[in-house]
């Protein structure tokens, strides 16, 4: 997602289809045994659900990650696919927003072209989720490319609308990420709150939430925690990752994690906060460990 120094979550997966991961594990592999985390005894405090994004730790073989999150006391693994569901049921973890259905970050549910893919692949992907005895399914609105934001809204409303009844029936949150537009992901047309929060309230369905991304949000418009006090009702998931730099959430970088989760918490909020930053180091997950540690409020 980032441009520079940073690897997209668009080329992560594309990395992973073209059977990058067995490259990308090799200096992992190579130093296995730094992977063990401190403790593998952890018992965090309930209050914040832990969960994790995979695709910033894809210089990790699956199987593995899982093993290891699972003896780090996690609860589960944002943006897994179907395919790789019996691994996380195989380690008793969850997961925590399935993905699969989208065609894209670019092309999503403001452009009515992508509709009828769109609404096939959701029908299909809600039935999966609810079987498989998950929650969550993101989406993404798509990119801009003239269009404004009212326009945006009706189309959004117009496409999603067919597939909300069937969430409904099943169980299944659909979660339309915020990004934002400004560094890493130009033309996006969800990338400020206002816009997801008016989609919210237009479709009027306690099945759709936004997944709503503190590193983003920060980005786009700041003002985190009090946008998450006067809106967690619309909010059905969160994202973390330092800013600048999408990194580490620790001392190095802007936001104040421990007072957000605290905010987060002080709504009732029941679902997850997944981990989203890349790391700087690729033989370890101490830094994922302390993170998890930061937010456990």
């Amino acid at each position: 997602m980032m441009k520079n120094n940073s690897v997209s979550r668009r080329k992560a997966l594309k990395n992973i289809a073209g059977g990058a991961t067995s490259l990308l594990a090799a200096p992992f592999l190579q130093g296995q045994d730094q992977l063990v985390v401190t403790d593998p005894s952890n018992t965090w405090k309930g209050t914040i659900n832990h969960s994790v994004c995979y695709w910033c730790f894809n210089f990790i073989p699956f199987e593995t990650f899982v093993q290891q999150i699972k003896q780090m006391g996690l609860q589960g693994i944002d943006l897994v696919s179907p395919k790789d569901w019996p691994i996380l049921q195989k380690y008793g973890l969850t997961c925590t927003m399935a993905e699969g259905a989208e065609i894209g970050l670019t092309k999503g549910w403001n452009d009515p072209q992508y509709h009828s893919k769109l609404i096939d692949n959701y029908l299909k992907h809600i039935d999966l989720t609810a079987k498989a005895g998950y929650k969550n399914l993101i989406c993404f609105s798509g990119n801009r490319n003239g269009m404004d934001d009212e326009q945006g809204l009706e189309n959004c409303v117009k496409g999603l609308q067919k597939i909300m009844a069937a969430a409904e029936k099943k169980g299944i949150t659909i979660q339309m990420e915020l990004f934002n537009s400004k560094v890493d992901h130009p033309d996006y047309m969800c990338d400020r709150s206002a816009w997801g929060i008016e989609l919210c309230k237009r479709l009027g369905s306690e099945n759709f939430k936004l997944l709503y991304d503190i590193y983003h949000m920060q980005i786009s418009e700041g003002d985190i925690i009090r946008t998450i006090r006067e809106n967690h009702q619309y909010f059905g998931h969160y994202h973390t990752a330092g800013v600048p730099g999408r990194h580490e959430i620790d001392e190095s970088q802007e936001l104040y994690y421990p007072a957000i989760m605290q905010a987060i918490a002080e709504t009732g909020y029941q679902g997850y906060v997944a981990q989203e930053f890349l790391p700087t180091d690729k033989t370890s997950l101490q830094a994922l460990e302390k993170a998890v540690g930061i937010c456990d409020v």
